[in-house]
């Protein structure tokens, strides 16, 4: 493994559906996530997705790469854009990750992602995506 290693890309596609099941799992019931006029009310494109489940998400692949949950140790990112959430064809997410730093010392990688949603323009959802994981799992 190297600095600047990709460890793979994936889609993520939402649905309004999985919106609702995420509000039931999380208690977010915030209704910008599933009522399109109070989310345009607000001045949102239509109903979004929730952050803390666009995060979720993204780091799949790293948990997919690794092959253990438990060896994230840390995971951070900044929000850049709302994800919409069309009633009909939904959310596409383009999610992928490279080898950003290696300490043999700490025996940890950190892995940076880049989540885009091709669907608008290809905006950048979440900056600053890192997680960091321990080797030898």
């Amino acid at each position: 493994m190297q600095k600047g290693d990709s460890i793979g890309s994936t889609t993520v596609t939402l649905t309004r559906a999985d919106l609702v099941r995420y509000a039931g799992a999380s208690g977010d019931f915030n209704p910008i996530h599933w009522s399109e006029s109070t989310a345009r009310s607000v001045q949102l494109p239509g109903v979004i997705a929730h952050g803390m489940l666009t995060m979720g998400a993204a780091v799949q692949l790293v948990t997919d790469w690794c092959g253990d949950p438990g060896a994230v140790l840390d995971y951070q990112t900044r929000f850049s854009a709302t994800v919409p959430v069309d009633e009909v064809a939904g959310a596409t997410l383009e999610v992928s990750g490279k080898v950003a730093k290696i300490d043999d010392d700490a025996g940890t990688v950190r892995i940076d992602l880049t989540v885009t949603d091709p669907g608008h323009g290809d905006a950048k959802i979440l900056t600053k995506a890192q997680a960091v994981v321990r080797l030898g799992h």
